[in-house]
């Protein structure tokens, strides 16, 4: 029987581990790779991701013992030439240097400023946006006017470290104790970057801001559009990746700034088809009728049943698009996976209701079948 994918043995095997041995093999010749890499795989199968990246770090650590000062110059020695500069986007490097993050975290927190100038480097290879968030905690204002430089730095890798490492919510990322404005500054002058790998962190670091005010981000945004030192349609991609939680609950604010009214009087129909069964379709229609042009962004949301007898609502992205000849006609099959990895379908009354710029419209009770 085939296995599934396993996103923990593609980024961390016995090949990157040798290959990463090689790098450091190559800067320090007492070194001894075959050793290092043995224990390393005497235990990386039976761990999971995360808990691979540290055990790398431990063994990087007992192969070169001793603090930051000692060790950093075989650690940038073994580095491979930076990210190709000329890339935009989508170049977030290679996995097998996220446990030097982790080793320059444990052994660096004495020294912040030769730790900061070797994720400076250690960055344009791979994202240290996690290991950043340690230096954030115990040396605040030291890291935030690293930061400072940072916002100009040649490599957008390393300005992307300047919004990515300072995100509320970062996946993966250890809290941080800054307060949400501190980091504004720092995105009042990102925000107009010419990359979109640097605009898409910002746009994903005001939307962690939004979870908690989304004032806050509302009038950053409209402050950006004000400047007009973004390209216009890069701040419009921005402002909707930003504003996209919002969207889904309906934010009036948010829907307000991105165009859509949602005091807007349009009159919504829905026609539930056929029978909803798990592993089946829910198909329906819809019906849009209002004023001419008006622009609409349509979601629909299913009511599920849990365990329990409790419910929960999942938002989904349907239609944006304005009304033709005062109308606007919409179908859908919505897929009822039985074995989603992210929640499990019981059979029972459902609902499913159409939202149009932020409001439900109208909605309709269904029974999910077995």
């Amino acid at each position: 029987m085939s296995q599934g994918f396993s996103l923990k043995d593609q980024l961390y095997n016995q090949e990157k581990t040798r290959y990463l041995a090689g790098l450091f093999a190559g800067a320090a010749p007492t070194f001894d790779a075959q050793a290092f890499e043995g224990q390393v795989m005497s235990r990386l199968l039976d761990l999971e991701l995360k808990e691979r990246i540290a055990w790398i770090a431990e063994c990087l650590q007992n192969a070169f013992p001793g603090a930051l000062p000692d060790v950093a110059p075989t650690l940038l020695r073994a580095l491979p030439p930076p990210l190709d500069p000329t890339k935009k986007d989508d170049d977030f490097g290679d996995f097998i240097f996220a446990p030097l993050g982790e080793w320059i975290a444990s052994v660096g927190l004495g020294h912040p400023d030769l730790a900061l100038d070797v994720l400076e480097e250690v960055t344009q290879r791979f994202s240290m946006e996690w290991a950043i968030r340690p230096f954030l905690n115990t040396h605040p204002q030291l890291v935030l006017n690293r930061m400072e430089r940072w916002c100009d730095h040649d490599s957008y890798h390393v300005r992307r470290l300047v919004s990515e490492g300072t995100r509320p919510r970062l996946p993966w990322g250890q809290a941080v104790g800054l307060d949400l404005t501190d980091p504004l500054h720092l995105l009042d002058r990102l925000h107009k970057d010419p990359t979109r790998y640097v605009t898409r962190s910002v746009a994903n670091h005001l939307n962690d801001i939004t979870k908690k005010n989304p004032d806050l981000v509302l009038d950053r945004l409209r402050a950006w559009e004000a400047e007009g030192q973004q390209d216009r349609d890069e701040l419009r991609w921005m402002t909707s990746h930003t504003l996209r939680g919002l969207v889904k609950t309906g934010h009036p604010g948010a829907m307000t700034l991105l165009g859509y009214d949602p005091e807007a009087d349009v009159t919504v129909e829905l026609q539930i088809k056929g029978e909803a069964r798990i592993d089946g379709v829910l198909e329906f229609d819809v019906l849009l009728s209002g004023q001419n042009n008006q622009p609409v962004l349509v979601d629909y949301i299913v009511h599920f049943q849990r365990p329990g007898g409790k419910t929960s609502a999942k938002v989904h992205k349907f239609k944006q698009a304005k009304l033709r000849d005062g109308g606007l006609s919409l179908s859908k099959s919505h897929k009822l996976k039985g074995n989603a990895s992210t929640y499990t379908l019981v059979p029972g009354a459902h609902r499913l209701e159409i939202q149009v710029n932020g409001r439900v419209r109208t909605g309709a009770d269904f029974e999910l079948l077995a």
